[in-house]
């Protein structure tokens, strides 16, 4: 149907040369009835014209109709124009005019079959109407030459049917190939802003629905965007595999769709994450809807007999207070739900200003940090780790101190951080490894250096061979590096945490564990893994809640040592009556400001010449 409809100016134009040669070859036959003939093809000619200008412009009507009114006019021009020259022919009127009209009676019938080939009804009833009186006729004819004319206007007929259906298969082909394709594009863009998982919009879609709402809604509405993320859903699949991983996301997606209202955008951002919006009325309704959510989160699910219990922490973002366009809103809503993370399990938090200003902050000591490690304002400090029984120096921890030639000394607290979020700490411990090593291989043969490892660098690639770098850099045995590692480096029980320790404990690296007592404690870690060195946490020792529990701990703690041929450090040690009671409960090293802070290293060869010349370091 559109294709009888698309080109209104070739209808205009062969309307008005029929109008103009109907109407002329009747003028001078001076026949009336051509002339009476040639006005009912006028007004035809006017009323299709007419039709077809309301149809693209004004009119709209069901197909039925508009193909009813098509067939119409166009079976009343044909037939007006075969009837003009059947009865030129019949009437004998003058040559000229014969040919005049049987030729653009001809040409008509030839032009209109692929024009109207997209109805081939239409088509073949149009050609039939002109050519059929207009034969006839021909073959009528007293004249010879005329009746063979009709012989091939006969002809004429099946081979130009047979072009409209070649026509017609052709647009068909093209049609119903155009749909498919469009079908195809529909599916795929459907795919593209489709997360296959969960059914939610992906990262795309919520771009494109996220975008639209703000564009659409304008500036003044007031939209919530909630930034959620599963806590420690790495565990389910690294546990119950990946497949009951997605059984989970589909269905946080199920009940994300049942607390949020019908025209809520929802979004799986990527892994286990989600993002959604809607309209909010105010800050308390907004705080209700996600506390609704972190409800229906938590609340535990069976799947294949697995009772699982999954937490969540979200991060909110409010338009237009927070931002008025949708990349803000995201960034503000990620800055929000870094914030609740760091608040612990299950949280939510709203964003405020001070976020931005502190993401600020750690993008300059980023910046600086990596800078400061080229222009060497970093340097290692170290602490004496002493034997209770001799008051001998046995070890030093290295530990980082920074010199900012503007800020001053920044604390450890301020950058290390930092240097975790953004990976420098691997480029950063490297180094301290490296330099603590070189300060190490200057000392007494039976010192050593202790040196704390993150997890990150633990899990960079070329881990164990930054380690040996280093040690064969300083030409330093392995048995006096000690690496130190805290409890939260088990809570993923990593294979190549693993090999790390492994492949350098055989090479004769010793490994402490630190802190410990106060994280994930558990006695399968010291079980597992070759540790020569327990340090017990400076809160047992000299913490607030010091006393009669706290130093029970430290005997038992101890005991287990001595069963494991383990040392036990304790830490924090600031007054003499704490290093008399962690030695009386059976730890044999301590460290902390009763004897010496951490020094640069030039100090701490001193303190190993005077440890030398004397009876040790504060010996009891």
């Amino acid at each position: 149907m559109d294709s009888l409809y698309s080109n209104p100016m070739s209808l205009l134009i062969g309307a008005l040369c029929g109008v103009l040669v109907c109407a002329y070859t009747a003028y001078v036959s001076d026949d009336q009835a051509l002339q009476v003939v040639a006005w009912v093809l006028a007004g035809v000619a006017f009323m299709r014209v007419a039709v077809m200008v309301a149809v693209r412009n004004v009119l709209r009507a069901k197909s039925s109709t508009l193909e009813l009114l098509f067939e119409f006019g166009a079976f009343a021009y044909a037939g007006s124009v075969s009837l003009m020259a059947a009865l030129a022919i019949l009437h004998n009127v003058s040559v000229e005019a014969q040919m005049v009209l049987v030729v653009y009676a001809v040409g008509y019938a030839t032009a209109i079959a692929p024009r109207n080939a997209g109805r081939p009804f239409i088509a073949i009833g149009q050609l039939l109407a002109v050519m059929a009186p207009l034969t006839g006729a021909l073959l009528l004819s007293d004249a010879l030459l005329v009746r063979v004319l009709g012989v091939v206007a006969l002809l004429h007929i099946p081979s130009t049917v047979s072009i409209t259906i070649n026509v017609y298969r052709s647009l068909r082909t093209s049609i119903a190939e155009a749909e498919t394709n469009e079908r195809l594009a529909r599916k795929m863009e459907v795919l593209a802003h489709t997360d296959i998982v969960t059914g939610l919009h992906n990262r795309a879609g919520l771009n494109d629905v996220l975008a639209a709402q703000v564009r659409h809604g304008g500036s003044d509405q007031r939209i919530a965007l909630f930034w959620l993320d599963l806590d420690r859903f790495k565990e389910v699949n690294d546990l119950l595999g990946h497949q009951m991983g997605d059984r989970v996301l589909s269905e946080i997606a199920r009940r994300l769709r049942d607390s949020l209202p019908v025209d809520a955008g929802i979004a799986r951002f990527g892994g286990d994450e989600f993002v959604f919006f809607c309209q909010i009325d105010d800050r308390a309704q907004c705080e209700r809807l996600a506390n609704r959510v972190l409800d229906q989160i938590t609340r535990p699910m069976r799947l294949d007999g697995e009772r699982l219990e999954v937490s969540s922490s979200i991060g909110i973002a409010t338009m237009p207070e927070d931002g008025v366009d949708a990349d803000r809103l995201m960034q503000a809503a990620d800055l929000a739900l870094y914030h609740a993370k760091q608040d612990g399990r299950g949280k939510l938090r709203f964003f405020d200003d001070e976020m931005t200003r502190e993401l600020a902050n750690r993008r300059e000591i980023e910046a600086e940090l990596r800078q400061a490690i080229q222009r060497d304002e970093l340097s290692l400090f170290f602490q004496p780790i002493i034997d209770l029984q001799t008051g001998r120096i046995r070890c030093f921890e290295a530990l980082l101190r920074w010199f900012h030639p503007v800020k001053g000394e920044l604390r450890p607290a301020e950058f290390i951080p930092v240097a975790e979020e953004t990976g420098v700490i691997v480029t950063l411990g490297n180094w301290i490894t490296r330099q603590a090593a070189l300060a190490c291989a200057q000392w007494p043969e039976d010192v050593s250096v202790a040196v704390n490892l993150s997890p990150l660098q633990i899990k960079a690639p070329g881990a164990v061979l930054a380690i040996e770098q280093a040690l064969r850099e300083a030409n330093l045995d392995p048995r006096r590096l000690e690496l130190e590692v805290t409890e939260s480096l088990f809570i993923e029980d990593h294979e190549q945490t693993a090999a790390f320790i492994n492949e350098l404990s055989a090479k004769g690296v010793r490994f402490a564990l630190d802190d410990f007592g106060t994280g994930y404690s558990s006695l399968s870690y010291i079980h597992k893994y070759p540790f020569s060195k327990i340090k017990v946490d400076r809160c047992f020792v000299s913490g607030a809640d010091v006393g009669p529990r706290a130093h029970a701990i430290i005997r038992a703690v101890a005991a287990m040592g001595r069963g494991l041929d383990m040392e036990i450090v304790a830490e924090g040690l600031e007054e003499q009556c704490q290093v008399e009671t962690v030695r009386d409960a059976g730890c044999t090293l301590g460290q902390g400001y009763f004897f010496s802070r951490a020094v640069p290293d030039y100090l701490a060869a001193m303190l190993l010449a005077q440890d030398r010349e004397g009876d040790g370091l504060r010996a009891a």
